[in-house]
Parts: C-alpha cells; structure tokens; sequence
C-alpha cells in the first residue's frame, strides 16, 4: 500500500487534503479555493481574501501569515455570500501575527467554521442595544448670602455593545461643601467610554455663588449655579440641564436657585427672598419611575432657605446649613449662610441590557437587577461592563 503525505497541520496533502501553494500572496485581494493552503504576506498591504462562492459540505481553506504581519495589515475575509460561524456580519478580520487560520464549510446553516485559528474566537459577534442614563456629579451650594448649586448633567439615549468589548464608567463626584463666604465648587463629569463606543460625557453641575466673591454670578455646568444677588446664574449645557436662578438686591440679599435636568431655578425678585431650585428629570430605566438631579435652593441673610428642586436637589439654609444633594441622583447643594453650604450629590451611570445578552461580567460592585426582558445594571461608583 502506497504512503500518504501527512502536512504539518495533520491533513492529507495531495489526497482530498490541504494542498499548499508555491505562490506567497501579496496583492491586496486573493480569491481561494477549496483544498488550498494559501501563504499571505501583508508586507506591504492589508489583504482581502474572498472564499469560494459555492462551497460544498467538508471543504477546507488554510491561510497563514507568511511574514508575521498581520497585526500591521490585517486580513479580512470576503465570505462570498456564505455565513462564518452562523452570520454574515461583521465579516471576520485575522490580524495576529503569525497567525494560522483553518476552516471547513459546514452547510449553509453555520456555513465556515474555523477548526483551528489560534483560540477559535466568534470572529462574527453580534452587537446588541443597550439603554443608558448618565447623570454627573452636582454642583456645591455657595456660602453667604447664596445661591445653590447646579444639578449634574443628565444623559439618556441607547449605546450598540459588542460582546467582550469592556464598558468603563465613572461616576463623578459632588462639589465639596463650602464652609467660608464664597462660591461653591463644581461637580465632576461622568463618563462612559470603551472600544467601539462613542463616549458619553455628563457634565459636573455649577457652583451655586457666595457671598465676599468675585464671581460674576453662578457656575456654568451640566446645569448652572444659582447667583447670589445681583448677578445673574450659571449657564446650563444645552441638552443635559438648564441655566442656575439669577439673583438681585433686595432686602435680605438672596440668593437663586440651582438649576435642574427639569428645569431652570428659579429668579429672585425684589422681595428679597431667596428661591427653589430648578426640578430634575424622572427615568424609568430601573423599572419604576425615579426624579434625580434637582437643583439646590437658594438662601439669605437671614437664613430664609428656599427648597431644593425635585429629584434630590439640596435645600438652603434655615439655620443649620445648607442641605447636600442626594447622592447618586446630581442633585445640587443648597447654600448656606450660618453653616456650611450643602455638598453636591455624586453622580450615577445606569445600564440597561437585554437579559439574553447579559454577560454577568462587571468590576466595581454595580447593583444588578432585572426589570422586564432586561438586567439593569446600576453603577454609584466607578466600574466596568463587558458586554
């Protein structure tokens, strides 16, 4: 009985197996054929290789990486209307050096599976829309005759996650509390950033403006500071929360309202009472309606403190300082003029996804819960998600 010829990779050469060509492929396209064993070299270029159009059950391709550059110039294969592992998008890149790559069509089912590339990766994965709500860090109340501080910025709309691309959160903090005459501070941005997103930038909240200050009035942010009279409040981002309560002189010097996700705080008039800050937002994206990132009220002389915006805005100070934002909603600080003003409430990233993409895989202690088709995955402080 006459010996066959085994190749490296264990298949019969030259008998129904893998047949290597002489040839090294530099172009930048190749059309293959069944049964060949093909050497590509991205030297020089990226490579695209188109599978056979009409593949029968048990064929076999192989592709290698000549010269060790496919993680320069990758190689992304044309599937030539057939599925890869069940799809037919995205199409599959290889771009490991020295990688070797073997796969057999299967039927029209799964079509080509790759036997052999390395860690026989899903080179097709699917993506899959997530839902997020992203409120920033809010703004600290000013100290004096003062204005709150501006709720976080607040950001809902949906993101598209690949699986196994990580999703970095981060949670921005609240504006620290004021303990002398003067303004509050901003609060930090949140942000969600990872590969194949675009990143989502809450803004910090402004500080609400104190007294014995050079400010001009409140602070800009995700929505603006309340001014402390006369000047005029801080201006919010469009699109994430609305401009601080403006301020003038009156009797007992007050102070305006911090901005909310809702609505503007509100102005001072000439009766010299300090006023509420603006009203945040409510979000069913846990399953149940919640209002979070209301501005901080503002307060006076007096310790005349107005209340603080709906959805966990701090109110102003009646005596005993100013009342800090709730934490995890954005909501502002309320000022102060006996104590200190009221810190900024931290801020929040909430996740939803559907259940049946739900990896399980998260950094950072984020509470998960379920609501519906989908795992809603909250995060009060930073963490990641992989999708």
């Amino acid at each position: 009985m006459a010996l066959t010829k085994v190749s490296s990779l264990g298949v019969a050469s030259g008998v129904g197996g893998t047949d290597w060509q002489s040839s090294i492929v530099t172009a930048s396209t190749h059309t293959a054929s069944s049964g060949k064993g093909i050497w590509i070299d991205t030297t020089s270029n990226a490579c695209t290789l188109t599978l056979p159009s009409s593949p029968s059950v048990g064929d076999e391709i192989v592709f290698s990486d000549f010269a060790r550059k496919w993680g320069t110039n990758a190689v992304t294969l044309n599937l030539g209307g057939s599925k890869f592992q069940g799809n037919t998008t995205p199409v599959p890149v290889y771009d490991t050096d020295g990688e070797t790559v073997h796969i057999v069509y299967s039927g029209s089912t799964q079509g080509w599976i790759p036997i052999d590339d390395g860690t026989v990766v899903l080179e097709t994965p699917q993506t899959y829309s997530a839902s997020y709500l992203a409120i920033a860090g809010g703004g600290s109340g000013g100290r004096g005759y003062a204005g709150g501080g501006g709720a976080g910025g607040y950001l809902t709309s949906t993101l598209t996650f690949t699986p196994t691309n990580v999703i970095t959160c981060v949670i921005g903090q609240g504006g620290a509390s004021q303990g002398s005459n003067t303004d509050g501070h901003d609060g930090g941005n949140t942000t969600i950033s990872g590969s194949g997103i675009t990143t989502v930038t809450a803004i910090g909240g402004g500080y609400g403006q104190g007294s014995n200050t050079g400010a001009s009035g409140g602070g800009e942010g995700g929505s603006g500071g309340g001014a402390s009279g006369p000047n005029d409040g801080g201006t919010g981002t469009v699109g994430q929360g609305n401009d601080g309560g403006n301020s003038q002189s009156g009797g007992n010097t007050p102070g305006g309202g911090g901005g909310g996700a809702g609505s503007a705080g509100a102005d001072t008039t000439s009766d010299g009472q300090a006023t509420a800050g603006g009203a945040g937002l409510a979000s069913s994206i846990t399953g149940s309606s919640v209002t979070r990132a209301g501005g901080g009220g503002g307060t006076t002389e007096q310790n005349n403190g107005a209340s603080g915006g709906s959805g966990g805005g701090g109110a102003g100070d009646t005596g005993s300082g100013g009342v800090s934002g709730t934490a995890n909603t954005g909501g502002g600080g309320g000022g102060a003029h006996s104590g200190s003003s009221g810190a900024g409430g931290s801020g929040v990233v909430i996740l939803s996804v559907p259940t049946a993409n739900y990896s399980g895989t998260t950094t950072g202690s984020p509470t998960v819960t379920t609501s519906g088709s989908n795992t809603i995955i909250q995060f009060n402080g930073n963490g990641t998600y992989t999708a």
